[in-house]
């Protein structure tokens, strides 16, 4: 089977997402006021959500249609892909609380949630069958993504029923998206992309969908031509600047997302790759481990630190945090070379009927 093509830029845009999140998350220990830009940065997992949709119809919806599509193999790729790396997450921040308990230091009863642990390792915990959001909490959306996985044929299913309509499909995922984001606010009070450990499975399910629907019109080349794809990447990346630093609705922003990574794939087919330069592109291959390492390293960094020179963990100064936010690439980069690829290679050597990918976005 031919492989499909590969789109660096989507790879590259993925690094830039992780640091959106990671932002997000590391704010709070530097003594300023959140920009609004980053106050959004909780939403750079749906904007993964959303190209996981998109690369997975692009590398599997094919083989789906021809009936080649190996559903067992489909997983164990999937598995192989983001398993071992929550594993060994997982381990190490229970490593670091229990060394802080063996030293006298209190540790959130969160964190070692013996009762969360067994649906941490099956990977369920944001089915709501988790009691707490233990242990590396970011993984909660590596079990709304295995949850997207086992729905795969379904998503494909729906795609392929569409694939002659694919203004149909975005405009479904669209009216779907803003109806749901409705109905659990009203029902929760809480935005749903707010949800983490409750109801995160639910949270992939629109994005996921908007990811594929939108990959239905990549593929009608809606967007064709150097020209017009600029303009759109320009445009939409502008407009998720601008849209997130005035606070606009979740909705819109994740709109503004899909009609991006439609821009950077028009691009990437229009053979222009200015995202995807090497340095990019490796930056989004570690971006797995950019955000699974983002939380540990915070929980050590600080903790150290703030114990140490006797910090504030509020208001760390500015040397110190740019210290803090920078050095999770390199970590991320040691993590991606001795856990993750190593271990996503074994893995995938025990399964060989899986499509191969030209990509490592999916």
């Amino acid at each position: 089977m031919q492989a499909p093509q590969d789109i660096r830029n989507l790879t590259s845009l993925r690094f830039f997402a992780a640091m959106w999140v990671v932002l997000f998350h590391y704010w709070p220990n530097l003594s300023a006021a959140m920009p609004p830009l980053v106050d959004k940065g909780y939403l750079g997992v749906e904007l993964f959500f959303t190209l996981s949709g998109f690369i997975l119809s692009h590398v599997y919806l094919d083989s789906v249609e021809s009936g080649g599509f190996r559903y067992f193999g489909f997983l164990w790729a999937r598995l192989a892909r983001v398993y071992p790396l929550h594993l060994a997450t997982l381990a190490g921040v229970g490593a670091m609380a229990l060394a802080a308990e063996a030293v006298g230091r209190s540790v959130d009863a969160n964190i070692l949630s013996w009762a969360s642990l067994p649906a941490n390792l099956l990977m369920v915990h944001a089915w709501g069958l988790a009691p707490a959001a233990g242990w590396n909490h970011p993984s909660w959306s590596i079990s709304a993504e295995w949850f997207a996985y086992l729905s795969f044929p379904l998503f494909a299913w729906t795609a392929l029923k569409l694939k002659h309509r694919p203004w149909l499909a975005v405009g479904a995922a669209l009216a779907a998206m803003a109806g749901l984001y409705a109905v659990f606010q009203r029902l929760t009070g809480e935005s749903l992309t707010h949800a983490t450990i409750a109801w995160g499975a639910l949270r992939i399910v629109p994005c996921f969908a908007m990811g594929c629907s939108v990959n239905l019109l990549w593929r009608s080349r809606a967007v064709r031509g150097r020209t017009l794809s600029s303009l759109g990447a320009l445009f939409s990346g502008t407009a998720i600047l601008v849209a997130a630093q005035l606070g606009a609705p979740d909705t819109l922003l994740v709109g503004l997302f899909s009609a991006f990574i439609l821009s950077l794939a028009s691009l990437s087919s229009a053979g222009i790759n200015n995202g995807g330069g090497r340095l990019f592109v490796y930056l989004g291959e570690i971006s797995y481990s950019i955000y699974m390492i983002c939380i540990p390293w915070k929980l050590l960094f600080v903790n150290v630190v703030s114990t140490i020179f006797g910090f504030d963990k509020a208001q760390l100064p500015l040397g110190v945090w740019l210290v803090f936010l920078l050095s999770v690439i390199p970590l991320a980069a040691v993590s991606y070379h001795l856990i993750e690829k190593p271990a996503r290679g074994w893995m995938r050597r025990w399964r060989v009927d899986a499509p191969a990918t030209a990509t490592s976005v999916a």
